[in-house]
This record gives structure tokens, sequence and C-alpha cells, in this order.
């Protein structure tokens, strides 16, 4: 039986890996690095398949997809666009992702410990989430 908790941990999660897949979609083509741009693809990969498994349970739970906060992408996008105008290096495509990476652990952090009465799949799918972006923000490294 669905609570509040897992709904709404479920759609802080959907937003989350809505909003990696567009940050790096962003920059994907900028990459300039073939590994990095395995990486980057890779990642996307993960967020995506995690986020297909995320809307099967909210399905299952009839509730709404939840999109990443209107102003929090915008901002994104305009700093991502102004940093790479002055320069398009892997090391600022490295630098955008890696704060990115830390707001979202930061955030997902906040709802897990917010939402604690959630079901323990979607804790664990939380969890799941984090270690993607932790793995990136670590793979991203030898790029600053």
């Amino acid at each position: 039986m669905e609570n509040n908790d897992t709904i709404r941990l479920l759609k802080e999660c959907d937003a989350g890996t809505k909003m990696a897949v567009t940050s790096i979609n962003d920059v994907l083509d900028n990459a300039k690095d073939s590994k990095m741009k395995k990486l980057l693809t890779k990642s996307k990969d993960n967020h995506e398949k995690l986020g297909n498994d995320i809307h099967e349970l909210l399905i299952q739970y009839s509730s709404e997809e939840k999109e990443p906060n209107a102003m929090a992408k915008s901002m994104s996008w305009i700093k991502t666009n102004m940093k790479l105008a002055m320069d398009d290096s892997d090391k600022t495509i490295a630098d955008l992702l890696t704060d990115g990476c830390n707001m979202g652990i930061k955030s997902l952090f906040k709802y897990k410990n917010q939402y604690p009465t959630a079901e323990k799949k979607v804790i664990s799918l939380c969890e799941n989430l984090i270690e993607i972006e932790q793995e990136l923000r670590r793979d991203l490294r030898a790029y600053l």
C-alpha cells in the first residue's frame, strides 16, 4: 500500500532524473574527448533507465510525473550556455556537471530524510540515483 512519503519521494527522484538527462544533453555535443562522451552517454543512459523504472512505479501508484522546477531548469540552461560560450572545453563541462551532481546529491539526501516512511523499494531507488550521481561526479574529476 502506497503512502504519501512514497509518492513524494518518487516524484522528487523523477524530477531529478529528468534534470540530469537534460543537463547531460545540454553539454554532450560540446564534449571533445571520446572517453568523456562515452562517460556522459553511459550516465545519461543510467539516468534514463532509472527514470523509466520510476515512471512505472508512478503509474502503479496512479500518480503523475514531476517535472524539474522551471526556475532551476532555466537557471541551469543559462549558466551552462554562458560558461560554454566563454570556454567550451571538457574542463568546463566537467565543472558544470560536477556542480549539478553536487546539487542533485544534496537534494536527494534531503528528500530521503524528509520522507522516511517511503517504501523500502523507493528508498532503494533513491539511493541508486544518488550512486549514479556520485559515480558521475567521481568520473568527472579527471577532467577538472
